[in-house]
């Protein structure tokens, strides 16, 4: 084993790969990653949600792909820039720093949009740092093309801030086995340990890292699992809440449809109510001409094919 240091340098794909070899360990080093940005100065109109931050978008183009990013920050977040910057005319340089490397910015606002040119430079001791944590950002995901080179991941790293403070959080909470796709999905969806924890207390001990995936995705908390135990429903599964999320099932709604005569109903039979629109006032009118209909009985109304056992049709 060699324990002197040999650098070579080679072009490959127009970049620069910097080769060091200490021992049997190889470190690879890239150039920085070029493209364009566009900013806009979110705004009451635009996203309620996120009134006083800037949404930021990075675009990078190859021969064979363009990758794009896009996401709202606080203006905390951006080293140079602030809303009144954002807010004028003129040339602007900032940057977004983060544990996976820095993209710095430059370019011009106007009337609260921005568009220039960036530049990312990977951080390669985080390469290592995720490695030493079970996390290789140098394998390739499986992904055709350009998009999975170590630099497109390291730069969306870098954009949705995955950090190895998640990824030990992560592995704390013995999800299992996980990868580098995991661990932006964990970054971009906010799953973590204390997410987790929640979802188990509120009844749900045995959900899979993509099952709390899932529950960020529809929204689906610890708040909304004791509603739903609230309607009545505590022995449904987690796929259960899932539906009942997609359809917008709520107390209110419920609690309408049971004052308009509906009292015996499972989960199916509201969530059926929601898929062929059936309202209150449909059900009351349904129930003025026959006092026992069923769940089944009001969607053949909705679609058209109910008969009445005394009458040909609704």
């Amino acid at each position: 084993m060699r324990s002197s240091l040999a650098r070579a340098a080679l072009t490959l794909s127009g970049l620069l790969f910097i080769i060091v070899v200490i021992g049997n360990v190889v470190i690879v080093a890239q150039d920085a990653v070029t493209g364009t940005w566009k900013a806009d100065v979110r705004s009451e109109k635009d996203d309620k949600e996120n009134v006083g931050k800037i949404y930021l978008s990075f675009t990078r183009r190859t021969e064979n792909s363009r990758n794009q990013n896009g996401s709202t920050f606080a203006y905390g977040d951006l080293q140079g820039l602030s809303r009144e910057q954002a807010m004028q005319d003129g040339k602007v340089n900032f940057r977004l720093v983060r544990e996976a490397g820095t993209i710095d910015c430059e370019g011009t606002f106007a009337g609260g949009r921005g568009t220039g040119t960036f530049r990312f430079t990977p951080d390669q001791s985080f390469i290592g740092a995720m490695r030493a944590k079970g996390f290789d950002f140098e394998k390739e995901t499986g992904k055709q093309g350009n998009d999975d080179d170590v630099s497109t991941r390291m730069m969306s790293a870098a954009f949705v801030n995955v950090t190895t403070a998640l990824a030990d959080d992560l592995l704390s909470a013995n999800f299992g086995k996980l990868d580098v796709e995991d661990l932006f999905k964990a970054a971009i969806f906010k799953v973590d340990s204390k997410f987790m924890v929640e979802m188990k207390n509120s009844g749900f001990p045995d959900l899979k890292f993509e099952d709390l995936v899932k529950a960020r995705i529809f929204k689906i908390d610890a708040e909304y699992v004791k509603q739903v135990h609230e309607m009545g429903f505590s022995d449904h599964g987690f796929e259960g809440l899932v539906k009942f999320r997609i359809f917008k099932v709520t107390p209110e709604y419920l609690n309408e449809l049971k004052a308009a005569g509906l009292s015996k109903m499972d989960s199916e039979d509201i969530v059926k109510c929601r898929i062929f629109k059936i309202d209150p006032e449909f059900v009351r009118k349904a129930r003025a001409t026959d006092p026992n209909v069923t769940i089944e009985d009001l969607v053949k109304m909705k679609i058209g094919v109910y008969r009445h056992k005394d009458k040909d049709s609704y």
